[in-house]
């Protein structure tokens, strides 16, 4: 449970007709541009190049064997029916499909230190997209609570990145919690040919592992993990209301009581070990991001340590 907070996004858009998209919105999606457009600059692009490059090789078509094919190509379907040898044909793989799923849940809304947590996730989506239309890949984008809020089709290029980070800053979500197995049942109907799946959530949510395990056997899953510091420690400030802004529930903390903030630490510290072991058990690499510190850092070791796995 942590202290409900809105987004300067969610407060701007209150009051805003529906179909206008508010100018301070239209800015600020202009602000995350440039921002991420200068990490790209310097730092993320030929990262991203050299993990994501391609899913390898696919198939192209059958031809009649020449000899000196290796006899490990042989088609033997078509050989079979045919009554003398064909071998399979493959081309290189080049252009990938990266899928954007991002929570977009209540508890996204909350930010302790300046920035929300959908506003973060939305620079990630944003730094990670342009990325992808750089190295002429496709992007798509689930936005999703407990239900699937928001499916645009991997497309490329800059105004279709641009309408992706508008979304996830404009999105008026119908839900409040988090269903994550619900969202990668969803990328699994829609999204059949083998992708890159960014899932960026805070994994405030339970019974998803089965799924994800599924999904990361179909696609290349790379979970982002946002945290906020609030979430993980009580201030010492005496009597406290706390509000789940997923559920409504609210109850008074005593935050005086170093027993109340050493259990709320220790609840908060055993659901990050829980979040981790699922995502360990289901070989998702995780990046571990916070509110209160830069992306930059944790996002460029986990481009490295991939290059060096690959």
């Amino acid at each position: 449970m942590t202290p409900q907070a809105s987004s300067p996004a969610s407060t701007t858009l209150k009051d805003t007709p529906p179909g206008a998209v508010p100018l301070d919105l239209l800015r600020k999606v202009h602000r995350i541009e440039i921002r991420v457009r200068r990490l790209l600059n310097t730092t993320f692009l030929g990262e991203y190049h050299s993990v994501f490059r391609g899913q390898g090789i696919e198939f192209s078509e059958v031809r009649e064997y020449i000899p000196g094919d290796d006899i490990r190509s042989i088609d033997w379907n078509v050989t079979a029916r045919m009554g003398y040898p064909f071998v399979k044909q493959f081309v290189e793989e080049r252009e990938l499909t990266v899928l954007l799923v991002v929570d977009v849940s209540a508890s996204g809304a909350y930010g302790s230190t300046g920035q929300s947590k959908i506003e973060v996730a939305a620079e990630i989506a944003a730094l990670l997209a342009f990325s992808a239309i750089r190295n002429n890949d496709r992007v798509g984008l689930v936005a999703f609570t407990d239900q699937v809020e928001k499916y645009l089709p991997p497309r490329k290029g800059r105004e279709h990145v641009l309408r992706v980070i508008r979304e996830l800053l404009w999105v008026r979500p119908r839900g409040h919690g988090t269903d994550i197995a619900s969202a990668l049942s969803y990328v699994n109907r829609v999204q059949r040919r083998r992708s890159v799946v960014f899932l960026i959530s805070d994994f405030l949510a339970s019974s998803y592992e089965s799924t994800l395990r599924v999904t990361n056997r179909r696609h290349d899953v790379v979970a982002i993990a946002i945290t906020d510091p609030r979430e993980l420690t009580l201030p010492d400030a005496a009597l406290v209301g706390l509000e789940d802004a997923e559920t409504g529930a609210l109850v008074t903390v005593d935050t005086g009581d170093p027993a109340t903030r050493a259990e709320y630490h220790r609840l908060a510290a055993e659901r990050l070990r829980q979040r981790d072991r699922i995502l360990q058990s289901v070989k998702v690499d995780r990046v571990d991001v916070e509110t209160n510190q830069s992306y930059v850092e944790p996002l460029a070791e986990f481009f490295k340590a991939r290059t060096r796995r690959s």
